[in-house]
């Protein structure tokens, strides 16, 4: 009866666990060689060195956003949280060369959904890193911001993060 009255059943419905939305390898996002991303300017988060060219969901949400470049794509998850995956550093240059999305603006997605595919090899020798930065652009309004331990991860299977809003 008093779990009822002074439980918190409200933070339950604003966590969240993200998983992996590709395979490969996490690393913390100060190892990114790109400031912008080094130094969190754009958010909070993890990158991941990705193996293969498959990227999906690491939340239920909905499709904020797919550059035209389809180099990244933004998401708003069911608690609030927002997502960008940005694919690569620096591959905007690559004006959509090598990419192809599976989904577009206002979409709605489950975890392990497909996003986008693209060609790891057009990266490697275009683009300046096949890091991928998870970013959450929406740090502000988290009250608590977990990320699981480095190392290899399966795409819509392994948890990386786990992230309470305000």
């Amino acid at each position: 009866m008093f779990k009822k009255l002074f439980g918190k059943k409200e933070e339950s419905s604003k966590t969240l666990e993200l998983v992996a939305p590709l395979s490969g390898s996490l690393v913390s996002l100060e190892k990114v060689p790109d400031p912008v991303f080094a130094e969190k300017m754009m958010g909070d988060g993890l990158a991941i060195d990705p193996s293969e060219g498959m990227a999906v969901s690491p939340v239920d949400g909905e499709i904020i956003q797919v550059f035209p470049t389809k180099h990244a794509i933004g998401i708003r998850a069911e608690n609030g949280a927002e997502i960008l995956l940005h694919i690569g550093l620096e591959t905007v240059a690559l004006k959509g060369e090598g990419f192809d999305a599976h989904v577009k603006e206002g979409d709605k997605v489950k975890a392990g959904d497909r996003l986008m595919s693209f060609d790891l090899q057009i990266i490697r020798t275009k683009a300046k890193s096949t890091l991928t930065p998870v970013i959450i652009t929406n740090t502000d309004s988290t009250l608590s911001l977990e990320k699981e331990g480095l190392g290899k991860v399966e795409k819509g299977v392994s948890p990386i993060m786990k992230l309470t809003m305000k």
